[in-house]
């Protein structure tokens, strides 16, 4: 995927100037940056929901092998775990046996074996979101887009999603361009980091690519000597960027 140059605006008001990134093939990538930075707005138009008035976005793959994973889930409540899961092979034209058996292996190979049957309203909201990304992976995509998907989970259940996520993501290769608040999981996830500067007319300010190997573990990953010093410059950059326009304490004084 290529974002080349794009400038984005709501609204008629300026959001983001000038913004270039890619996301190689199997890469994680993540894009942080202050609220109101167009982090969001910036996926929109990855995922072809925003135009942008400059620039452009070559997903470099067809749409059909893309998957997009939102904050809040998009499962139908009149539909079981299973039948959530099979919907989108269904409207691909997979026969149904064969869409509910795949459904079934992604929900098995996510932890929730045994629950199939179940209505979303049955569900914790960590199972909720298993069952949301099963259904984007079951279609077998090469590149997801993601839109803060784990904000809304306890840090328990959150960390073993993400492990899960990760995993999975590194033995089918998947390439990955995540939204995210939260410097640490930036840091623990990604192969590249994005840093968006304080809007309006955000500019992506830094790039930092992140050294620590992969298979990764997320606990072990905050054990790697590089760890600490990334997540206090990454830190520091997105202070500064707070700060100098206005929204913090160096302005202030």
């Amino acid at each position: 995927m290529r974002v080349s140059n794009v400038s984005l605006s709501y609204g008629g008001e300026p959001v983001l100037e000038g913004a270039s990134l890619q996301v190689g093939n199997g890469q994680f990538v993540s894009l942080v940056g202050p609220s109101g930075s167009g982090k969001s707005s910036l996926l929109r138009a990855a995922m072809g929901l925003q135009k942008p008035f400059e620039g452009s976005v070559d997903l470099g793959r067809p749409k059909s092998e893309v998957g997009i994973l939102f904050q809040d889930d998009a499962l139908l409540p009149w539909r079981t775990a299973r039948q959530n899961v099979a919907l989108g092979l269904r409207f691909r034209g997979v026969p149904k046996a064969e869409a509910l058996k795949k459904a079934d292996e992604w929900l098995t190979s996510l932890g929730l074996e045994g629950l199939e049957d179940r209505y979303p309203r049955r569900l914790s909201g960590g199972q909720r979101k298993r069952v949301a990304l099963a259904q984007v992976l079951a279609l077998e995509p090469k590149l997801i887009l993601m839109d803060e998907p784990f904000a809304s989970l306890d840090a328990i259940v959150r960390t073993k999603i993400i492990q899960d996520v990760v995993q999975l993501v590194e033995k089918k290769k998947i390439a990955v361009l995540l939204v995210t608040h939260d410097l640490e999981e930036a840091i623990s996830l990604s192969d590249v980091v994005y840093l968006l500067s304080q809007g309006p007319r955000a500019k992506i300010s830094q790039q930092y690519t992140i050294p620590i190997p992969r298979p990764r573990d997320l606990v072990r990953a905050r054990l790697h000597p590089a760890y600490a010093p990334l997540l206090e410059k990454l830190w520091n950059d997105l202070s500064h960027e707070v700060e100098g326009n206005g929204f913090g304490p160096r302005a202030a004084a």
